[in-house]
């Protein structure tokens, strides 16, 4: 078994002759919270969608634990346990936040939308549903329309559907988008706990967050790797400062 879970070889996507990702070697190491960075623009959604293969590359190849997936189809791939956290919009507004995660089990076990199902072989899932909920700090929520939620719960609620996928390595889109500064503090929490034993691959904005929590980053820029290292090293880069600043204090950019 390699040590990296996750490895792309000249991952490249163009659209109509633009070069959204261009050339990207990426390695992510088994158990790391692994981020990428970078300005808007930089191609990091793009590479995101590239690995869930929601878009298939141009050219280039994506290998998960050691198997070329290049060109699955995207359910293949999230049944290899490669999954993507969706925002809660992917989820069901109008339902309980229970009955949002009993979906996402529902979904494991293969028996899809099955609605019309008993309520009976549905209250088989509840208590596992209820033990995700509680692992994600929102048991006394089990109850709550959705909808009626407040934003940084939400975001812990997309966390609890994607676990009940069983990922192997989840990918986060931008987790504490939008967020309050406790918000914050609480969705790192929850992340550094899910992480043990799975591997993260996250796009994140805050820099506070990344130095935090990532054990590697992947500094993007114009659809390629501009640097990769830990926080202490790619803060101290002067192309990265360069990038994204224009050269102040990358630490002063997010401020």
């Amino acid at each position: 078994m390699s040590d990296f879970i996750l490895e792309t070889a000249g991952l490249s996507k163009e659209f109509k002759g633009f070069a959204a990702v261009s050339g990207v070697d990426l390695k992510v190491r088994r158990g790391h919270i692994h981020a990428l960075i970078g300005p808007n623009g930089a191609g990091k959604t793009t590479v995101f969608n590239l690995l869930t293969k929601f878009l298939p590359p141009t050219t280039g190849t994506i290998h998960f634990e050691g198997q070329d997936i290049t060109t699955e189809a995207p359910a293949a791939t999230a049944r290899r346990g490669l999954i993507r956290s969706f925002q809660i919009s992917a989820t069901f507004p109008g339902l309980t936040v229970l009955e949002n995660v009993r979906i996402g089990l529902q979904r494991k076990l293969g028996t899809g939308f099955h609605f019309w199902r008993s309520e009976k072989s549905l209250d088989a899932l509840n208590g596992k549903a209820m033990e995700l909920l509680e692992s994600v700090d929102l048991g006394r929520f089990a109850d709550t329309i959705t909808g009626e939620m407040p934003y940084g719960r939400k975001r812990a609620l997309e966390i609890a559907t994607t676990l009940a996928l069983e990922p192997t390595m989840m990918l986060l889109d931008e987790p504490t988008q939008g967020m309050g500064h406790e918000d914050i503090e609480r969705v790192v929490a929850l992340i550094r706990k899910v992480s043990e034993g799975r591997t993260i691959l996250m796009v994140e904005h805050n820099l506070s967050v990344v130095a935090n929590l990532c054990d590697r980053i992947t500094v993007l820029t114009r659809g390629s790797v501009l640097a990769e290292g830990s926080y202490e090293e790619v803060s101290r880069d002067p192309r990265v400062l360069e990038a994204y600043v224009g050269s102040a204090d990358i630490n002063d950019a997010h401020h």
